[in-house]
């Protein structure tokens, strides 16, 4: 049963052994990720110069369980955008919070902006400075 959502941030975390990594690595096995958060994961790691199979193997490694943008989801995404303006998050950034809102679970995040927004969900910084 998955205990939390990972954002892209979170998962960078763990996968680049930066600080916040501990807070995340409980939550690693069966946490649920956007496929939006995917597909930045696979950006960054791309921008910093891994090469495409290191980073498919990076991820097929991960015990993380994707889950797919559906309709549902995708319009959930779009109406947090007047909650999460003021607050710069991205749409990957709201992928992931309707992702936590929708299955009731906390989500996990290296983004301090995120504790700001006023929504109804668990937000856990995973980084304290």
């Amino acid at each position: 049963m998955p205990k939390a959502v990972l954002d892209s941030s979170a998962l960078l975390a763990v996968i680049e052994n930066e600080p916040g990594q501990d807070s995340v690595i409980p939550y690693l096995d069966g946490g649920l990720v956007s496929a939006v958060n995917i597909a930045e994961v696979i950006t960054k790691l791309l921008h910093r110069g891994a090469p495409q199979a290191k980073v498919e193997q990076i991820l097929e490694n991960l015990p993380i369980i994707h889950c797919d943008l559906d309709q549902r989801l995708a319009a959930d995404t779009g109406f947090l955008t007047p909650h999460t303006k003021s607050y710069g998050l991205s749409l990957g950034d709201r992928a992931c919070l309707a992702l936590g809102i929708a299955k009731n679970l906390p989500v996990l995040t290296a983004d301090k902006a995120w504790s700001k927004v006023d929504l109804d969900d668990e937000v856990q910084v995973i980084r304290s400075s």
